[in-house]
């Protein structure tokens, strides 16, 4: 029996599956036409991640966890509208990779005061270490990309570095949802997978240059 050549066919999406596309074309092409721009965006997320940093130390940590979610999630809408709107800028794209190191910056160290007024100095020592290791995270990857080396390699990403701080607030104690401890075991192990992260980065970027000058690859 000869081979049927003829295209596949796609299957054609559910009613319910079309008018969610179309919705969610409606709502782009609106977001595209107002004034929203990617900036905006950017710093509506950085405001919101000052106030978690503000509900931290008023030991509100449901809402400072709430607060850092909406405000990270932002973070990750205006690279994604940078992109679809065509409003993006070169200043924009820097704006906002300065405000996503600082917002994760600013909400630990009131966690790390948090712990300071609990006299916890093996806690406070976490975080900075947490901090220190989120900068060198984003570093390595930066100076790697800026020597034409690929470096998404590790396990604390930011994506997973804001779900880490986010459990950890939501779940802190105090924050009426259970009699939960989350916020020290969070910063600890954020500190150790930043720090980990931070190597397997360094390790990675050391190879491929040493790949990429080797005799056998020229």
């Amino acid at each position: 029996m000869p081979e049927q050549t003829g295209r596949v066919r796609q299957p054609r999406p559910t009613k319910p599956r079309r008018e969610s596309q179309e919705i969610s074309a409606v709502v782009r092409d609106r977001l595209i036409e107002s004034r929203l721009t990617p900036n905006a965006i950017s710093l509506t997320g950085f405001a919101l991640n000052l106030a978690a940093a503000g509900l931290v130390v008023g030991r509100l940590f449901f809402l400072a966890g709430v607060a850092f979610i909406v405000g990270s999630v932002m973070d990750t809408l205006d690279g994604r509208y940078s992109r679809m709107s065509g409003k993006g800028t070169p200043f924009g794209a820097f704006l906002d990779s300065t405000l996503d190191r600082l917002e994760e910056g600013i909400v630990l160290t009131a966690v790390a005061a948090y712990f300071a007024s609990r006299h916890d100095q093996l806690a406070v020592a976490a975080v900075v270490a947490a901090v220190l290791g989120s900068l060198m995270v984003s570093y390595t990857r930066a100076r790697a990309e800026a020597l034409g080396v690929a470096c998404k390699v590790g396990l604390a990403t930011r994506p997973v570095r804001v779900v880490i701080i986010s459990a950890g607030l939501v779940f802190a104690k105090g924050a009426s949802l259970g009699h939960f401890e989350l916020l020290a075991p969070a910063v600890y192990l954020l500190a150790v997978l930043t720090v980990l992260t931070t190597v397997q980065r360094i390790v990675h970027v050391h190879g491929e240059l040493a790949k990429a000058n080797s005799p056998s690859s020229s």
